[in-house]
C-alpha cells in the first residue's frame, strides 16, 4: 500500500507498507517507525466525497488504496530533543511574539492597489500629484494596516497610530494630504475606526483577546453586575493577555501537559527543557485560567508549580510581555547607574558633612559652657 504523506507544505514524503493496515492506530504506528517521528499525532485525509478537502482520519474503511494522508502532530514524546514540529506547538500558544516595532513596516497591498500607488508615486516627485484616493484603495489600505497592527496589539495607542500613518506617507508619498500639517491626520482618523471595526468582527467571532472587552455598555454584562465590572484595560507593552487555542489543541490536552509537570516537578532534578516545552504548550490554558477565574496563589503552586521558580518567572513575562525581563533589568541598572552612584556619593557627603558639623557644634557648645564656669572655678580657694 503506498501513501502520500504530508508532514508540513515543504515536507511531503511517499511511504510505502507492505500490507493495508486493520486499524487507524496500525497506520499511525508505520507512519511514525518508518518516517522516524517522535512525537504522538493524528491523521488526516483527503476525502473524495468532499472534492477531496481534508477529514480526520477515524475509520480505517475510509481511507482509499493510494491515500494523500496529513499529520498532525499533538504531543512531543522526547522532549530533550527539538524537532520542528514540536517548536510551532511549543510557540503556538502565543499569538504575538514581538513588541510594536521602531519603525512600522507597511505591509503590501493586493497587485492592481500596488501598481497604481507605484505609478502615483512616480508622479509626485515630478510635479507634487496627489493620489485621488477610491473607496476600494482605501479599503485594502486600511485592512492590511489593520491586520497588521492587530499583529502586535489589539489597542494602538495614539503614537503608535501616528506611526503607522508616517510610516503609510514616507512608502506612498502620494497619499500625503493637503492642508494637514503633518501631512496624515485623516489616515491617522481613518486608522482608529479601521481597528475598532476590526475588533468587533473579531469579538463577534469569538476572539478571546477582545472578547473580554465585551460589555462596557451592558450588553454582554452578567445579571446583576454592574456593566464595567470585570473590564480588562489595555497595558502598555502587553501582547498575549489572553490567547486562543492553538489549532489541534484542546482543554483535555492541555490538562494532561499539565499533569505531566506536576509530576515533573515533584523529581530532585526536573528536566528543563521538557518543563519549557510544556509551560510554552499550556500558556493559553494557564492564563484563562488566571484571568477568568483568578484563582488564589495557594491554588497556583498547587496547579503550576513550575511557575514559581525564577527560570519561569522570566519566561512567563516574556510570554506576555515579550521582552526578557533579567535583560532589561540590567540594562536598566547600567543606563541609571552613574546617577544612581552620583546620589549615594552626595548623600554619603552630606551625612559626613552633617556629622562633622554636629561633632564641632557640641565642642564649642562644651568649651562654651566650660569658659562660663571660669570665673567661678578662679575665685575657689585652692586646696593644700
Amino acid at each position: 500500500m503506498t501513501l502520500r504523506v504530508i508532514l508540513t507544505e515543504g515536507d511531503i514524503r511517499k511511504v510505502t507498507l507492505n500490507r493495508r493496515p486493520a486499524t487507524v492506530e496500525e497506520v499511525i504506528s508505520n507512519i511514525r517507525e518508518l518516517l522516524g517521528l517522535d512525537y504522538i499525532c493524528s491523521l488526516q485525509y483527503k476525502d473524495a466525497d468532499f472534492d477531496y478537502e481534508l477529514c480526520n482520519l477515524s475509520d480505517i474503511a475510509d481511507l482509499p488504496e493510494k491515500p494523500t494522508i496529513k499529520v498532525i502532530p499533538v504531543q512531543s514524546l522526547d522532549d530533550s530533543h527539538s524537532t520542528g514540529d514540536t517548536e510551532i506547538i511549543s510557540q503556538s500558544s502565543q499569538e504575538r511574539q514581538t513588541q510594536w516595532p521602531e519603525l512600522f513596516d507597511v505591509p503590501n497591498c493586493s497587485v492592481d492597489v500596488e501598481y497604481r500607488l507605484r505609478q502615483a508615486n512616480l508622479l509626485y516627485p515630478r510635479d507634487g500629484t496627489h493620489l485621488k484616493v477610491r473607496k476600494d484603495l482605501k479599503h485594502e489600505v486600511l485592512e492590511r494596516l489593520a491586520e497588521s497592527m492587530y499583529g502586535f496589539t489589539a489597542y494602538p495607542n495614539n503614537a503608535q497610530f501616528e506611526s503607522v500613518a508616517l510610516a503609510l506617507i514616507g512608502k506612498h508619498p502620494c497619499l500625503q494630504e493637503k492642508g494637514s500639517t503633518s501631512r496624515c491626520s485623516g489616515w491617522k482618523n481613518s486608522f482608529k475606526y479601521k481597528i475598532a471595526n476590526y475588533r468587533l468582527k473579531l469579538r463577534q467571532s469569538g476572539c478571546l483577546d477582545v472578547v473580554v472587552n465585551a460589555g462596557k455598555r451592558g450588553g454582554h454584562s452578567t445579571p446583576g453586575e454592574p456593566a464595567n465590572k470585570n473590564i480588562k484595560k489595555a497595558k502598555k507593552g502587553e501582547l498575549n493577555y489572553l490567547p486562543i487555542f492553538p489549532d489541534g489543541c484542546d482543554r483535555t490536552g492541555f490538562e494532561d501537559a499539565r499533569k505531566v509537570l506536576v509530576d515533573e516537578m515533584q523529581k530532585r532534578t526536573p528536566n528543563g527543557r521538557l518543563v519549557k516545552d510544556k509551560m510554552d504548550l499550556t500558556f493559553a490554558l494557564r492564563r484563562k485560567e488566571v484571568v477568568e477565574s483568578e484563582p488564589a496563589i495557594s491554588q497556583m503552586v498547587e496547579r503550576w508549580p513550575a511557575l514559581f521558580t525564577e527560570d519561569q518567572v522570566f519566561m512567563e513575562f516574556n510570554r506576555i510581555v515579550g521582552k526578557n525581563l533579567k535583560m532589561e533589568f540590567y540594562e536598566s541598572i547600567d543606563r541609571h547607574s552613574p546617577r544612581l552612584i552620583e546620589i549615594c556619593r552626595s548623600k554619603t557627603l552630606r551625612m559626613i558633612t552633617h556629622s562633622a558639623t554636629s561633632t564641632l557644634g557640641s565642642s564649642l557648645l562644651s568649651m562654651k559652657v566650660l569658659c562660663s564656669h571660669l570665673p567661678f572655678i578662679s575665685l575657689q580657694p585652692q586646696s593644700r
